[in-house]
């Protein structure tokens, strides 16, 4: 017989507490780190440094390349479910054209025997099949419920529940959206945005660039909230953007002309630490299944 130990007590007919820890049973939370955070500088598709970034409305930044193959892969999908939809209506209507030639010939032949004297065929008084396909002996109408049930109904024996059956095709949309925000995009509302590189600062590649605002001349990171001018596209920071431009009018750098409603707020990934209001918090759900000690998994809501 083992020794009554907690971490060796196991010939119990269930697990114990240390037993579903290390089987990582139960909620797993990790808390991440730099290297799942995209920096303020990385294109949203690729997650890349951004080469010709564009930046939507909503301050989503992309490369020129990623997002126009995006939008171009998003219209090409949207006619490919078009003509399916066009070719879903071309059928039924069809099928509801032949239908209506089918029950008209029902009727003239039911009118022409009834002429001659044969008995009708397809009365629904005396016929023992009705609309709906139901079999009784005294030919009872089915009722609104049966009529819904039927239609709703999902089981194997009928020709619409099987899987050989035509899966219907909703009218698609005819917009294409962002890929980061999930809002409508057009190319045309897009705009192209200029840093301004850290000329001081030697850098040992192209991918080591360091970029400053024009304007205070600080380094620009994940902690500073970024403002991009969509009438000019170069970027300030937050504060000067609202010091000078919310005020002037104007581009510190090309003195074009802004308005108020060309400031877009550029989205970054976050810094890591709590007090900026990112929650930075991964968790997974892993339950044990019968039969085995790690059972399936099911991922929850990811933050």
């Amino acid at each position: 017989m083992p020794q009554r130990h907690s971490k060796n007590n196991n010939d119990l007919a269930f697990f114990t507490y240390d037993e579903k820890r290390k089987l990582g049973y139960g909620t797993q939370k990790e808390r991440l780190g730099k290297d799942s955070i995209k920096p303020f500088d990385a294109c949203c598709l690729c997650l890349k440094p951004f080469i010709n970034p564009m930046s939507c409305q909503k301050g989503h930044v992309f490369c020129k390349e990623c997002i126009l193959e995006c939008l171009l892969a998003q219209k090409k999908d949207i006619q490919r479910k078009l003509a399916a939809h066009a070719a879903q209506q071309k059928q039924e209507k069809e099928e509801e054209e032949e239908r209506l030639m089918l029950e008209k010939a029902r009727e003239l032949d039911a009118f022409d025997q009834q002429n001659h004297g044969a008995l009708p065929q397809y009365n629904d008084k005396n016929h023992s099949r009705d609309k709906n396909g139901f079999h009784g002996a005294n030919s009872v109408k089915a009722t609104s419920f049966e009529e819904e049930a039927l239609r709703t109904m999902k089981a194997f024996w009928l020709p619409s529940a099987t899987p050989e059956a035509p899966v219907k095709v909703d009218a698609p949309s005819t917009s294409t959206v962002c890929p980061e925000g999930n809002e409508k995009l057009k190319l045309k509302s897009l705009f192209p945005i200029y840093f301004t590189e850290d000329e001081s600062e030697k850098k040992k590649s192209d991918l080591d660039k360091t970029y400053i605002c024009p304007s205070c001349k600080v380094t620009l990171t994940n902690t500073l909230s970024l403002v991009a001018l969509s009438s000019c596209g170069h970027v300030f920071c937050k504060k000067c953007a609202d010091r000078f431009m919310a005020v002037d009018k104007v581009c510190l750098v090309c003195d074009k002309p802004c308005k108020e409603r060309n400031l877009v707020t550029l989205a970054k990934g976050g810094t890591g630490f709590a007090g900026h209001g990112d929650h930075l918090e991964a968790t997974d759900f892993k339950h044990l299944g019968s039969g085995s000690g790690l059972g399936l998994v099911r991922p929850a809501a990811k933050t």
